[in-house]
Order: C-alpha cells, then structure tokens, then sequence
C-alpha cells in the first residue's frame, strides 16, 4: 500500500477515536443541563475518562514494545464508542461515570500501538506522524458539533448514535494493517529507529507535555461555560468557543510539521510554548467576541508542538517506541484530567476566571523544561515486528 494512502486511513481512523475524547467535554454541558451537575461534578466525568487512562497507557505501551498488538486498534475503537454510546442512557452518576471511564480505557488502549503502527507505515516520516496527528486534532473539533447534532435534538438518550464514527474507524484501519502484515512476511520485519534511550530527556519532555495537558483539558473542559459568561450568549456561544479550540488545532499541527522541515524540532515547540503564556492569558482575561480569537491562537500555539512532542519521544527512547507513544500521545493528554476536579472547585467556590488564571503559568513551565532539551541525534535503524 503506497505510504500516503495508508497514513490517510491512519489519519481518519485516528479522527474516529479522538472524537471521543472530544465528546467527553461536549457532553458536560448537556449532562449539567439534564442532571443539574455542579463543576465539580461534571469535571468529575472528564477526570473518569482520563483516570483509567492515565494508568492504562504506559501499561499498553509496555506490551507493544513486547509484542505487536495491531488488532487493538479496531478492538480499541469499537471500545471507546461504546463507552460514550452508553453514557447517556442511565440517570446514574456512578454509571455514567463507568461508562465514561470504558470509552477512556479504549483510547488507552489505541494510541500507544497506533502510533507504533504509524511510524512503520510513514517509514518514520515527521510529516507522515503529522498527518495522522492532525486526524486526531479533526477527531476533537468534529466532537462539539456531533454531539451537539445529536443530543440537542433529542436529549441524552440518543448518545447510543454517537458509536458510528468508531464502526467506521474500525473497518477504516483493517487493509492498513493487512498491508503492514504482508509487508512484514516480505521484509521479515519494518526498519523503526533503535539507539541508547536518553531517560532524563525523555522525562522531562513528559513533564513539559503533562503541562501542556493540564491547559489544554481545562479549556476544553470549561470554556463552554466560560464563552458563554464572556459573551453573554447561549449553549451555541460555548459550543463554538469548543469548536474553535479544537479546530484550531488541526491548524497548529500542520503548521508544527511544516516549521520542523526548516528548524529543528526542540526550537519550534520552544517558541510555540511562549505565544501559547500570551493566547491563553488573552483567553482567561480580555472579554466579549475577541475570546474567539485568542481561543483559536490557544489551540493553534498547544498543538505546534504536538506532532513533534510524538517523534521526540520516540526518538529519546528508540528502544521503548511503545512506551514513548503511550505517554507522549496518550497519557499526557488523559493526565490533564486529573487536574479537572481541582478547577471545577475553584470555580464553584469563587469563579471561572478565578481557576482559569493560573493555565497563563503551565506553558511558561513546558517552554522552561524544552530550554533544557537537546534535539536528539538521528537514531540507527534496526528490524521490529510490523
């Protein structure tokens, strides 16, 4: 299979997961307005979608690193529709809260051998790992409008339609992966890169990307609520505030993949951090429309480095590419989560703005950690089971 083709199917598939992730945020509004749950309460169902996430990542990172496991990305799939499918169906906290947590389990689940199974079919390309990053961005900024498709119309109780996009992406991965299986009895395996691991880089880019998460997660977690207190507008206003946010980002990672053809990766995602202090301080303190605007710079900013954050990871530890997918395009997004419930009770106790402020500091935080970070050389290549 050419290698554009099947990044393109990579691509969309990987949009048919992350709609899921997105649908987690788009879905609070309409759970606060059918159930009456408090901030807390309802960044309690975003902190369950990325809790079992945030442990399961790693661990599926580990076994790919062990064992080629490309049937997890249908199965994966399928499981992370299901969950939000089901959400919506029961007036229980508890059980929405499972529910949610199973969608989280099977994005998990996805992203660590997705990533694996990317870099063999971009043959290690940076672009080739834009290209399918960008679905995921599409993924996130189709959620908002999907959900608000569907559930406006009828309520909570259609959440089961939600499940299509992950039939579709489930059968879009297959002749990705038969190809990658007839090519690997050809070849007797792919060339990925192997080399010595740099930890301490590693770690401290994981740091910086855990800092990104927590920032990114508020926002799309809150700025529903928040574009609608800024603007004086209805559902629709913060609706579009989330589709901006995450539309955005499709943006930022192309344009992320185009800077590292021209500059090395490590000043792109240094430069990109410092506009982000700038677009999210815009965000949480200039009023009216223009919150649209330093919305749209916020998203752009975070998602440069995202791409590129992938590609450094498994390039500071070659010999764990699993291990780098997993918590570089997966757990570090799902941690952010964890910090959902502490800003919902800040803003219960006093105001949005309030606990909105202190995401102007976190990227400031990532651009001190990249300061310190080397561009790592490029990796030998070696053989790896497709």
């Amino acid at each position: 299979m050419p290698r554009n083709r099947a990044i393109i199917l990579l691509s969309v598939g990987h949009a048919c997961v992350d709609v899921y992730q997105g649908a987690v945020a788009a879905l609070v509004p309409f759970f606060v307005a059918e159930r009456a749950y408090t901030y807390a309460a309802a960044s309690g169902v975003v902190l369950a979608a990325s809790l079992l996430s945030s442990v399961a990542q790693p661990l599926f990172g580990a076994f790919t690193d062990r064992w080629a496991m490309p049937w997890l990305l249908p199965v994966s799939t399928v499981l992370g529709g299901l969950g939000i499918g089901l959400s919506g169906l029961s007036g229980s906290y508890a059980l929405t809260l499972a529910f949610v947590a199973v969608s989280g389990i099977g994005v998990a689940a996805y992203h660590p051998e997705s990533a694996r199974v990317a870099r063999l079919a971009g043959e290690g390309s940076h672009s080739a790992m834009g290209w399918f990053s960008l679905g995921g961005n599409i993924g996130f900024a189709v959620a908002p409008v999907m959900v608000a498709a569907v559930v406006a119309t009828g309520g909570l109780r259609l959440t089961p339609l939600l499940v299509l996009p992950a039939l579709a992406g489930s059968v879009l991965c297959l002749p990705v992966l038969r190809a990658l299986e007839r090519t690997s009895r050809a070849r007797s395996g792919a060339a990925v890169p192997v080399g010595a691991d740099d930890r301490a880089s590693f770690v401290k880019l994981a740091l910086a990307v855990v800092c990104r998460s927590v920032v990114f997660v508020g926002l799309s977690t809150f700025i529903s609520f928040y574009a609608q207190q800024r603007t004086g507008g209805g559902t629709a206003a913060g609706t579009a505030a989330l589709f901006v946010l995450y539309l955005g980002g499709a943006a930022g990672t192309v344009l992320g993949g185009r800077l590292a053809e021209r500059r090395d990766r490590v000043t792109v995602v240094r430069g990109a951090y410092l506009v982000t202090v700038a677009a999210v301080a815009g965000t949480v303190f200039v009023p009216g429309p223009a919150i649209y605007v330093f919305v749209a710079l916020t998203s752009a900013a975070l998602y440069v480095p995202f791409s590129l954050q992938v590609t450094l990871g498994q390039d500071y530890l070659p010999t764990r590419v699993g291990t780098a997918s997993g918590i570089t395009l997966g757990l570090t997004v799902s941690v952010g989560g964890l910090a959902g419930p502490v800003i919902g009770a800040v803003a219960d106790a006093t105001s949005l703005r309030t606990a909105l402020a202190p995401l102007v500091v976190l990227p400031f935080l990532s651009w001190l950690l990249f300061r310190t970070l080397p561009e790592p050389a490029t990796p030998t290549r070696g053989e790896v089971r497709a």
